[in-house]
């Protein structure tokens, strides 16, 4: 797919000579225009290596082999420097409303181009609030995780397909809930509420209160069909 090139000067070189391992998506919190003029200040110490418009336009801001300064503080899996194992697309959205049909279309092509050429699987798409719970809160509750994972972008658990969700759901455990997140992915170290709200924006948008069986169900299926491999950071 086409890209605009629109360089930013803010990147570094990977550490530990790492490659792409995963792609973080975020929202902007700001139109486009904004974001791309934020992304590129040197002042600003920001930046990603996509970003995608309202209009579905998309701009290549850092090139790919190199660290671009998106996620922060946080961990996902074996990581804690997920800057240096990740790609970093921006999606202008002001974080409260439906994403632009034009940019999701463009996210899907750049995501398919991205997982194809790095020889990722679905499950290395994630959020910045998965790996920087309880700080970040992009790409928010409005994001289309479902959809991406029907197109073989992304993951969703279905729980009512597994084995295990033939039993009893497990009862509440927050231990047993965080070491199957982990397992998943949701390493960052957080609070129990904290792990609790990050899962719940993109597996169960709107829900409330305290930890329940169907959160169970769900961390239970993430953890058996998708676990991250813990080697993986020494590869």
């Amino acid at each position: 797919m086409r890209a605009l090139s629109h360089p930013s000067p803010n990147h570094g070189a990977r550490r530990a000579g790492q490659v792409p391992r995963l792609i973080v998506l975020h929202y902007t919190a700001m139109e486009g225009a904004a974001a791309l003029a934020r992304l590129c200040d040197p002042a600003a110490e920001v930046s990603a290596h996509y970003l995608i418009g309202e209009d579905g336009r998309l701009f290549a801001l850092v090139p790919e082999d190199r660290r671009a300064w998106h996620a922060g503080a946080g961990a996902w899996g074996p990581w804690d420097d997920v800057n240096s194992v990740s790609l970093g697309v921006e999606i202008a959205n002001p974080g409260d409303a439906p994403y632009a049909h034009r940019a999701m279309m463009t996210l899907a092509s750049l995501l398919a181009d991205l997982l194809a050429r790095h020889r990722l699987p679905p499950s290395s798409v994630i959020g910045h609030s998965d790996c920087a719970p309880g700080r970040k809160s992009d790409p928010g509750p409005r994001f289309d995780w479902r959809g991406l994972a029907r197109a073989g972008l992304s993951v969703w658990p279905e729980p009512e397909a597994e084995a295990e969700a033939r039993a009893p759901a497990p009862a509440p455990d927050p231990g047993r809930f965080r070491a199957d997140l982990a397992a998943f992915g949701y390493t960052a170290p957080v609070t129990d509420a904290a792990l609790l709200a990050a899962f719940r924006l993109r597996f169960r948008p709107g829900a409330a209160g305290p930890l329940d069986a169907a959160d169970m169900a769900l961390a239970v299926a993430l953890a058996r069909r998708w676990p991250v491999d813990p080697g993986a950071a020494r590869a």
